[in-house]
């Protein structure tokens, strides 16, 4: 099994296989805080990106600049087959951890 994802790198990964072909950085950013209902560094997101890429976990591309955005291109990404890999095993994993547990949980003060 490969290494566990933490809890923010699967948000990051969960985001880009819901925003499919419009997965780029900022749409991501929104995606997370959406999905964590709180809100995130930029910072952060763009910090996972880049390592999730460097892992392997995830492809990213460059596309052409246009004129509503002054020319910048735009990076999209897309979660490779690894990346579909390790969240299948980390959600085998959670699922796995909970199994017994009955939900809500009794709370003791």
């Amino acid at each position: 099994m490969a290494d566990l994802l933490g809890t923010f790198e699967q948000a990051v990964m969960l985001a880009i296989l819901r925003l499919g072909d419009g997965a780029y950085g900022r749409a991501v950013l929104h995606q997370v805080q959406e999905s964590l209902a709180r809100s995130v560094a930029a910072g952060a997101v763009y910090t996972t990106l880049d390592r999730l890429e460097q892992r392997g976990l995830i492809n990213s591309r460059l596309a052409k600049g246009t004129a509503i955005r002054g020319g910048r291109a735009r990076r999209y990404y897309v979660v490779a087959a690894a990346g579909n890999r390790a969240l299948a095993d980390a959600h085998k994993t959670l699922a796995k951890m909970w199994q017994g547990v009955k939900v809500p949980m009794a709370v003791k003060s």
